[in-house]
């Protein structure tokens, strides 16, 4: 992570946006301690497009026992699978 001084940071703002937009998070100080992070901003997210979920979930097989039996065969399973010591 790159540090910059505020009075740094105003001079080269463009520079250091384009490292933060590029994956490289720039800590900003003032009288040598952190007050702030640029950071990439997140992409918004999509919504969800709910009769293509529809149209996937019924698609799947039905599941053919319990969740609760389904859970404690994979715990059963893990069990056996972890390495004793």
């Amino acid at each position: 992570m790159r540090t910059v001084e505020l009075a740094e940071a105003g001079a080269c703002l463009g520079e250091l946006v384009a490292l933060a937009a590029s994956g490289e998070p720039v800590c900003i100080t003032v009288e040598g301690k952190p007050a702030a992070r640029l950071v990439a901003a997140q992409p918004p997210r999509r919504p969800v497009d709910v009769a293509a979920l529809r149209a996937l979930t019924d698609s799947m097989p039905v599941q053919g026992e319990s969740d609760a039996r389904f859970r404690r065969a994979i715990l059963k399973v893990s069990a056996h699978a972890r390495p004793r010591g």
